[in-house]
């Protein structure tokens, strides 16, 4: 009898609780609009379906609801930005707010991302990490001292692309691979073949864009699930994210433990780990090492995708565009004559400049962003934003706002110059890397990168469309769904521009006259 009396007492108090909670929302500002929740479900046949393009599929909610809107799936608020002003006020003017990452149950805590500062939700953690990246690569000054390597990486790159065009879109790959790598760890990607750390990260990008795939995880809506025995029927997510972890923990402690042994050894090259290792003086806690290994880590396995996705971008356009190509070479046959274009020279070339940023526009990298959340209440333009709600800052929405920018679906450098009484449009560059308080640490080395590699490519070679059987062969202008988005596979015909530009490549190249430290690498690894 007591049992049922507390029985009935609980359930007479829930009832109570859950009617008091209804009326202290009905007093609240309404949430964003958007579609109505069925029962239970809420809004989870609204959310984007499997491979399909995350930001056409919530730009839809702009034209139905207004700039802001909102869904729930399990409990959870989720609020879609489509128009660029309200990112900038909430992310950015109101960024001690906004600034955490949403859990991600899958991908952060099971799968371990959460260890990379782009996931990373405690401020304090956070501070941490960027400051070491900022106080060495956080500037185009501090990055000076890393140009060799960039140099002698971009030049080598191109090379490859003279001797096998056909394999563009790889050797991209293997140059912004080659290129942070070397700058982070002194590490020297396998000139030819396949390099261990190259293919391990490729296969960490495919994982990340699974990982983190709003709807696919049941545990992303009920985290209790993560406490299920990995040996369970149903339990395979746990097993995935279990081998997923064991990938990405291998991705930064593989080339830390290289940078160890090289240093311990006297051959180590300059780079981002080994400065922090010796400024240090070689003492470390661990909690000091493990910043040191994870934002190293992050370096790469956040920054590669991301610079893949744009440089091939650079290339797709250009084929497609050879008005844009003709000026650009215009303007570096001009400034520069026939030599290789570097860092001071960038001031000087404000067509290259506008080429970049709207490369950057035209196929934003990271279409939807890293999504925010609040860490406490609040209200804007009259609706109500719940603590721990996720916000989605549709960026390919922001760089394709007519209002914003004229004529969005063309590619157009010119509407980033000032002439003929035109005011440059918004610079991309405030939006492709992230907002406020986690914008992009590595978008220096990003920026540099994508600067020398579109320079010289264009000084260097004509980049049309191929000619198969006397045909011109159009190349799809399509990019595919994912956290970063990358140009779906495409073919073109890339040549020098004139002997003399070839013998150019050729007298600044060097050809490398190692194997690389893959396979010393692994001997490394083999005795941890």
């Amino acid at each position: 009898m007591i049992t049922i009396y507390l029985l009935g007492i609980l359930f007479l108090g829930s009832i109570g609780w859950y009617l008091m909670r209804l009326l202290k929302l009905a007093k609240l500002p309404p949430l964003p609009p958007g579609p109505k929740p069925l029962p239970l479900i809420g809004n989870v046949l609204d959310m984007p379906p499997h491979g399909c393009k995350e930001w056409l599929h919530w730009l839809k909610h702009k034209d139905e609801y207004g700039p802001i809107s909102s869904v729930t799936a399990a409990g959870n608020t989720i609020i879609i930005l489509n128009e660029a002003r309200m990112a900038f006020d909430l992310f950015e003017k109101r960024g001690s707010q906004y600034s955490a990452r949403p859990r991600m149950v899958m991908g952060a805590e099971l799968g371990g991302w959460n260890r990379l500062v782009t996931m990373k939700s405690n401020p304090i953690e956070v501070r941490a990490h960027r400051k070491r990246i900022n106080h060495h690569i956080g500037s185009t000054q501090a990055l000076a001292s890393f140009y060799p390597q960039q140099d002698s990486q971009i030049n080598q790159f191109l090379l490859s692309v003279l001797a096998k065009p056909s394999d563009l879109l790889e050797l991209v790959r293997s140059l912004v691979g080659a290129n942070i790598l070397q700058i982070t760890y002194g590490y020297k990607v396998k000139p030819a073949g396949h390099d261990c750390l190259i293919e391990l990260a490729e296969a960490i990008g495919e994982r990340f864009n699974k990982a983190i795939e709003p709807g696919l995880w049941l545990v992303d809506s009920f985290p209790f699930l993560k406490h299920v025995p990995k040996w369970m029927p149903g339990a395979e997510f746990k097993r995935k994210a279990e081998a997923w972890r064991k990938l990405l923990t291998a991705l930064a402690e593989k080339p830390y433990a290289f940078v160890r042994h090289q240093m311990a050894a006297g051959t180590h090259k300059p780079s981002f780990v080994s400065k922090q290792i010796e400024q240090a003086g070689g003492v470390m806690s661990p909690q000091e090492e493990h910043e040191i290994i994870w934002t190293a880590g992050v370096l790469y396995g956040a920054g590669a995708d991301t610079t893949v996705s744009a440089i091939s971008a650079f290339f797709l356009a250009m084929a497609l565009h050879p008005e844009a190509q003709r000026k650009a070479q215009t303007e570096l046959d001009r400034v520069v004559g026939c030599r290789m274009p570097a860092p001071e020279d960038r001031k000087n070339l404000v067509y290259i400049e506008a080429v970049i940023k709207e490369v950057l526009r035209w196929n934003p990298v990271a279409p939807v962003g890293v999504p925010h959340t609040t860490t406490e209440d609040d209200f804007y333009e009259g609706y109500r934003i719940p603590q721990g709600a996720t916000l989605i800052p549709n960026i390919w929405a922001f760089m394709h706002d007519p209002q914003t920018y004229p004529d969005p679906m063309a590619f157009k450098p010119e509407r980033f110059l000032e002439c003929d009484g035109h005011a440059p449009e918004l610079d991309p560059h405030k939006m492709a890397f992230g907002f406020g308080r986690r914008t992009c640490p590595g978008r220096f080395l990003a920026d540099s990168n994508l600067y020398l590699t579109i320079a010289r490519s264009l000084i260097l070679f004509h980049i049309r469309k191929p000619v198969v059987n006397g045909q011109v062969m159009e190349p799809p202008e399509d990019f595919q769904p994912g956290i970063v988005s990358q140009p779906t596979p495409f073919e073109l015909d890339i040549r020098p521009r004139s002997a003399e530009h070839e013998s150019l490549l050729l007298s600044s190249s060097e050809q490398a006259k190692s194997e690389g430290h893959s396979a010393l690498l692994e001997k490394i690894w083999s005795m941890q």
